[in-house]
Parts: C-alpha cells; structure tokens; sequence
C-alpha cells in the first residue's frame, strides 16, 4: 500500500457547482473525524460535504458518506478512487456548492472523482515501509567501525555505560543484513536484541 503525507486542496467549478476536495494524511479513524468535523466548521453553508477515509497498513478500515448525495454517486466514487491507487492512511472531504443546475448521477460520479484524483495529484505518492528496531550493546572500541558500516539505517539513541548500546531503525527487509554485519564486525559477541513497536520506550529513543 502506498500514502500522501500532508495535505492539499484541490477546487474546480462545473455548471455553476464548485467542488472543493480537502486531502489529508491520518493514522486513526478519530483523527479522520476531527478532519472532517473541521472541513464542516470551514464550511458550515456548503450543500453536501461528501467524506470518505481509508485507515491501515493494508487499508482495512474503510468509510464514505454521500452526505445527501443519491447512493452511489459521491462518497463510492472517491472511495474507489483511494482503492484504485492503492492509497491508505488518508481522509478525504469534497465540499460542494450547488449552482442550480443539476450534474445528473454521472455527472456527480465524475465530479467527485475528478475532485479527489486532482487533490492526489498535488503531492508525491510514497510507498508505507514497515521498519524494524535493534537494540545493540558492544565493545566500545567497534563503535566507528559498526556505525560506518549500516546501510540503510538511523541511529535512534546511543547510551554508554560498560559497553556501548544502540538502538537502530531500519527497514525490516534490512534487518537480517544489519545483524549479520553486527554479528561479523563483532565477532559474535555483540549482544542484538529485535524490538516491536510496543517494546520501545521514551527512555530508549
């Protein structure tokens, strides 16, 4: 799966209805409400605010809402535009203005559409990488030597106390490199632990 960091604005007008679809990176269904929830605030007079939101590292917490729209032909149409692109951790919210003349179901559906792919198109797609965490305690005399030789890795935290302890990010296709590298410049005797997410702690970062 793959997410737009930060967020855009896309607007655009046709038969005198304005369509203006806010974009915004979320990590949590209730951050994606508090957006939407703002977006209403912005606009509190607008006809329709159609939202939708895709939430998880394999886009499994999936919404939209037509808002008054006919079924079908707001909040699915931007839905599937976030599917069809593989995108996650992202909420969107079209807001539209009414101009008197009515767009049709197939108008809508292309109108909504177009307002979410436009506001994708503002800001750089990046692929979600999965990172892992090592936590790595050894002699203070391979330290130089250990930390010109990761690929691919940020140091989070350096302690120093009888040995030397590192705690490193990096990508979790990395890891079993990483430890190999460790394992080889220290002769087996570097002490490497694999952290979760959970297992670290303010202190350790």
């Amino acid at each position: 799966m793959r997410t737009i960091y930060g967020e855009t604005i896309y607007e655009y007008e046709i038969s005198k209805s304005t369509f203006t679809c806010y974009l915004k990176h979320v990590e949590s269904i209730e951050e994606a409400k508090t957006f939407f929830n703002e977006i209403k605030e912005m606009h509190p007079f607008a006809t329709h605010h159609v939202t939708t939101y895709i939430i998880g590292r394999h886009g499994e917490n999936g919404h939209y809402n037509d808002d008054g729209e006919p079924s079908g032909t707001a909040g699915a149409p931007m839905f599937d535009v976030l599917r069809k692109n593989e995108l996650t951790n992202l909420a969107a919210v079209s807001v539209r203005y009414f101009g008197g003349i009515k767009l049709g179901a197939g108008g809508l559906v292309r109108a909504y559409s177009k307002s979410l792919s436009e506001a994708i198109k503002q800001l750089p797609i990046e692929e979600i990488i999965d990172y892992g965490y090592l936590k790595v305690s050894f002699d203070y005399s391979l330290l130089k030597l250990i930390e010109k030789s990761l690929i691919n890795t940020e140091i989070l935290s350096r302690k120093f106390s009888h040995n030397v302890t590192l705690l490193l990010k990096t990508p979790v296709d990395n890891l079993n490199t990483i430890i190999n590298i460790i394992v080889n410049l220290s002769a087996n005797l570097a002490k490497i632990e694999v952290l979760k997410d959970s297992e670290l702690s303010d202190e350790e970062i």
